[in-house]
Parts: structure tokens; sequence; C-alpha cells
């Protein structure tokens, strides 16, 4: 009976137990529920803890593809690639390699302890190098160097840990292609380590041609550079950003966020440019030609126009390096260099006393000996008396010899008294603003004012002869461009049109300056006297014989120095007695019907030789005159019109009976 009632106690005291239980249970599931749903609806957490274990989305920018500059035809002028650099990492499978050879080791060994058959121990290591040898053979195909070279550097960055080695250079598609066949590389990242980054490039198809015209844009440096159409046209060309979210993942890798908002980049539109990649090519080889081997020559310049429209067909801008000698375009010169352009602005004083009625190209005006009031004496003139025995000189052989007493005395005779007349006639002319253009940087023209204090007696004759004026190459030649074009004045332009989708968004195109800045007339009578100065004045020795009848003007101007290197008596000439010199041709053909105008300057460095307008300049003149006679359809198809084919005969030993 006691035993009963012991095991009816022990009974009890286990059910109380398991109730006890039971009960802790429930109430911990009703604590644990509860807890649940006050942190669903209610717990909010602390927002700096949330910050920092939370994975971060990140704003990632989508750069658009740059648009492409184009040639007149639409040759590539500047366009956008996407360049691959690769990369190696040298030490991939190498611990797996080791790991593999330690396990089979290890079986082995107990293998051989039970008499059991072992396992061949491969040498991973070696096949994988010798993979690596016959890659290096073909790397030095692809990028150059030798395949010993490629294996060293592969060796040596596998034993020293190298997992991000740079192979070569940037490369293209296509070659990357061929670099992906390669032994080992042909087995993929995981095995051979090969990697690559895609970078967007901007090429030049062309090289250096017109490259300070194409310009650029650098926008990554400390001090963002735009030039050039590159730099004009930055806003047409770049197009617009887009951008895309990204989440980081549990590797630490940032991928698409589809929940989160995306904008695809807007590619920028195409460049269509004036210029002529043939025509910029004759002008640039002509110019380089000249002046490379001469190192007195410091640079030059050469603008080629259609006369009609005023487009730029060539602008090539060549500055020698002071370190290496070399040309390069470096600078703008044709836009952005102004100064004293010498004997090509007489054309500019001819044309205002024709206009004005004051003079014909046969009105003749004594000699006297060369000597004006306040200037120097005009020995060509003491010549001129001498061999013609004459004491009167007209104003076309004036012209002819570029006299400067002629034209010094012209304009002071006819304008001493009223000299806002003539300047007037200037800003007519467009050579007294910057007008706008289609590169940024054009430097302003410099007139001196008859209203100004600062007038002397002696700058009408100055001006006259083209000192105490500053004009750009431009300016000039888009002066010379009117006459061709019989009085009216196009506004020089290189941008022909904005494209969209190989469709025009924005046309450009021909304006005019000044519709008539001379009558037909003047026109004509001037061509007659630019005609006489490459015929038989100063531009004859290098022009004679052109493929096309030239109408043009030399000039030959000293350049103002830096006022501490030079002498007291003046401007033009430093304590050694050296000058610099801006030699010009500037003219239009063929003359009888112009289709191009166009302006070849060079600057000398200092020296004590003179740099004539009427050898260099004219003969890279001559060049070019000859080279774009002998491309231009229009120019073969007037040779064939003008010439006589002699009538063509069968030989009589093939004739038939």
């Amino acid at each position: 009976m006691a035993e009963i009632q012991t095991q009816k106690k022990k009974r009890d005291s286990i059910t109380v137990v398991l109730w006890a239980l039971y009960l802790l249970f429930i109430a911990a599931g009703i604590v644990i529920i509860g807890r649940i749903l006050y942190i669903k609806y209610f717990w909010t957490p602390d927002p700096a803890i949330v910050h920092y274990i939370s994975p971060h989305d990140v704003k990632a920018t989508l750069e658009p593809t740059r648009g492409s500059i184009l040639a007149r035809d639409g040759r590539l002028l500047a366009m956008s690639t996407p360049m691959y650099q690769v990369f190696m990492d040298c030490t991939v499978q190498k611990e797996a390699f080791e790991k593999e050879k330690q396990r089979i080791l290890e079986y082995n060994r107990k293998a051989l302890a039970k008499g059991k058959p072992v396992k061949e121990v491969r040498d991973r290591e070696g096949e994988w190098m010798s993979k690596a040898a016959a890659l290096s053979a073909g790397l030095a195909e692809i990028y150059g160097g030798t395949a010993k070279d490629w294996l060293t550097l592969i060796r040596t960055n596998r034993e020293k840990g190298g997992k991000y080695v740079k192979i070569g250079g940037r490369i293209g598609h296509e070659t990357l292609q061929k670099v992906r066949k390669l032994p080992l590389f042909e087995e993929g990242q995981f095995k051979s380590g090969m990697q690559w980054e895609k970078y967007d490039t901007r090429q030049y198809p062309y090289g250096n041609l017109a490259s300070r015209t194409i310009g650029y844009v650098k926008s990554n440096t400390k001090t963002p550079v735009s030039l050039g159409i590159e730099g004009k046209y930055n806003y047409e060309l770049h197009g617009q950003e887009g951008y895309e979210w990204m989440k980081l993942t549990d590797k630490h890798k940032l991928i698409h966020n589809w929940d989160s908002s995306f904008v695809k980049p807007v590619d920028g539109r195409n460049v269509r440019t004036t210029l002529d990649v043939d025509i910029q090519d004759i002008a640039d080889q002509a110019l380089r030609r000249q002046i490379e081997a001469n190192m007195e020559i410091e640079g030059g310049c050469v603008v080629v126009m259609d006369v009609e429209t005023g487009a730029i067909r060539a602008m090539v801008n060549l500055l020698r390096d002071t370190t290496s000698g070399r040309l390069y375009e470096t600078l703008n010169m044709a836009v952005g260099r102004a100064g004293e352009p010498g004997s090509v602005f007489k054309t500019t004083t001819l044309m205002s006393l024709l206009e004005d009625g004051k003079v014909t190209l046969e009105t003749t005006i004594p000699t006297n000996h060369g000597d004006v009031k306040g200037f120097n004496r005009d020995d060509h003139i003491v010549d001129y008396e001498r061999e013609n025995k004459t004491n009167r000189i007209s104003v076309l052989h004036g012209f002819e010899i570029s006299s400067n007493y002629v034209f010094r005395r012209l304009a002071i005779d006819h304008y001493g008294q009223n000299p806002k007349q003539m300047m007037d006639k200037l800003y007519l002319y467009k050579l007294g603003e910057a007008f706008d253009f289609d590169l940024d940087g054009m430097a302003t023209p410099s007139l001196p004012s008859p209203d100004s204090p600062l007038w002397s007696g002696t700058d009408l004759g100055s001006v006259a002869i083209g000192y105490s004026v500053a004009e750009t190459p431009l300016h000039i030649v888009t002066f010379y461009n009117a006459i061709a074009g019989k009085g009216r004045m196009m506004k020089p332009y290189l941008v022909e049109s904005i494209e969209e989708n190989g469709t025009i968004y924005k046309k450009r195109g021909p304006s005019i300056l000044n519709g008539s800045i001379c009558s037909r007339a003047t026109a004509d009578t001037l061509t007659r006297a630019l005609r006489r100065v490459t015929e038989e004045g100063t531009g004859k020795r290098m022009l004679s014989g052109a493929k096309c009848a030239i109408a043009g003007k030399t000039g030959t101007a000293r350049i103002v120095l830096d006022p501490k290197k030079v002498k007291r008596s003046g401007p033009y000439e430093d304590i050694y007695g050296r000058r610099q010199y801006q030699a010009t041709f500037v003219g239009f053909f063929p003359a009888d019907a112009p289709k191009y105008s166009a302006i070849v300057v060079i600057y000398s460095n200092l020296s004590r030789k003179i740099f004539y307008g009427g050898t260099m300049p004219a003969k890279t003149f001559r060049e070019i005159v000859d080279k774009i006679y002998a491309l231009d359809p229009e120019g073969g198809q007037t040779l064939y019109a003008n010439g006589q084919m002699p009538k063509w005969e069968q030989p009589e030993e093939v004739k038939k009976p």
C-alpha cells in the first residue's frame, strides 16, 4: 500500500511539473507573439543604426556616346570609339594547383602504407606555364615585344602575387577578340585570369590634320579646357547623361537595382563641318614643305575659303615647338593672332580710292624721289625713276611693285583733310570688328580712330600700307574673298549642320556679312590689278606658270616686339638688330571665275634676314593652287574644253586592207 502511495505522489509531482512547463511555454509564446506584433506594427529602429547595417543604393551616372565631327563629305574627323585595356590575374589557380598536389601526395602516402595503388601526380602548374608560354608568343605578335619578355612578366607576377597586371595598351574591339582567342586566354577568366575594362575614347582618323581646328575638351583636369569645334559645340556633341541606381550585393559588388528608377542617356549629335579633307591635306603638306626645315620660321597658317559661300575648306595652323623643333597644331593663328598685315592691306586703300572715284588704275602721280613728309624714303621709286627716266608713276604700277610711297601719297592727298572718310570704309569692309565665328578665341582687329587724341599725323599714311592696324589672317582673306565675289562679303564659317540620327537637326550654312562692300566694277578693276601683281609684279617669280590664273597680293610686315627687348628707336628691332616678320600672300583662283580664295601667312623668329610675302608664302600658295586644280573635276573639264586633242589615226601596219 505504501509503495502505491509513493508512486502516486511521483505521478502527481510529474504532472505539476508538466503543467508548469506547459504554462511557461504558453506564456513565452504569448510574449513572443506579442513581441512580433509590436516589432511589426509599433517598433521603429534607430535611424543611425539602420544607416550602418542596411545596404545603400548608389546613383551611377550613365555617360552618353559623344557625337562625331564630320568633314563636308561625311568622312570622320573625330569619333568616339570604345577601347579596351586587358589585365591579367597571374596568380589564378596557383593555390588550387598546390592544394590538389598536396592532397594527392597525402592520399598516395596513405595508399602506400595500405598497399593500395597510388594516383598520378600531374604537374598542373607546369601545364599552366606551358600555356602561358604559348600565350606570350601571341601577345608578342599583337602588342609587340618578345615572347620571352611577356613570359617573364607573367612568371614574375605569378611568383610575386600580381593579381591585376596590365597587358599592353588600349586596343579596339577587333583586337580584343584576337587577344581572347590566344592560348590560355581562350579558357576564360577563371582559368586564365584574363579580364578587361572598357573605355570610351576620342579617335581622330586623320591624326593631327586640322587638329587645332577640330580641338578637344578636357573636363577631368583641374582647369577644364575646351578648344576648337569640340569646345564650341560641346553641348551638341556631348549629349545628356542618364543615371541608374545600383545596390551592393553580399559579395560587395554593385548591381543594377531594378526596383529603382532608370534614365537612359541621350547620345550626342554629330557636327558636319565645311572642311575638305583633301584640300586640308594639300594645304598642310604645302606649308610643311616650305617651313619645316627652316628653323628661322616660327610657324605659319593657311586658310582656304569657298568664294561663293564663305565655307572654309581648309584651316592649317603650324607652330614650331621650341624644344623639339617640330611643327604642331597648337595655336590657331588664323583666328587668334592679329598683327600688322603689311602690303596686303594696300588693296583696301585702293578699293576706297576707286569707290570714291578719286583715281583709276591709269591715274599717275609725281614720283617725288619717293619722299613723303614724315616717312622714310621709298628707294624703289628712286630706282624706278632712274630705270624709266620719268618722274611720274601710275597707280597700277605702284600697286604692281607694292610701292609704299604711292599708297601713302594717295591716302594723304585724297583723305588727308578727312581721314575719317577712309577709316569708315575699313569698318564697312568688316576690318574693325570680331564677328561671330564657329571657333572661340577670335582676336579683335584694331584700327586707329581720327577722333582719338592718340591719332597722329602719320597714322593715315601708315594705315594705307598696312601698319598701325592689327588684323587676323581670317579677316584679310574674308576681304579678298569679297573681291572675288564681286563685292559681296560672305561670312566665313566652319559648321554646315548639326545632325541627329542621320538627319539634319539644325542647318547652318552661308550668311552675308555685307551685301556690297564695293561695286562690281570696282571688284573687276581690283581683280585686274591683283592679276598684274602675280603676272608682272612682286608675285611673278613664284606664281608664274601656275595651272590657272591667280589674282593676289604679297605682303611683308615687321612684327612689334616685346617693349623690354627693343631698341629705343622703334618697336620692331631688338638690341641685337634682329627683327621678326609676318610674310603673307593672299588671293583667289581661278582669277577669271574665282572658286577659292586663300591666304598663307608665315611668321619668322628673330632674325637679321627679311622674309618676303613673295617667297615662301607665294610658293606655298602656288602648290595649293596647282594641287586643288588637279583635284577639282571642274578644273579638268575646263582643261578639256580649252585644249585641242590631236586627231588619232590607226598606224599603217595594223590598218585593215
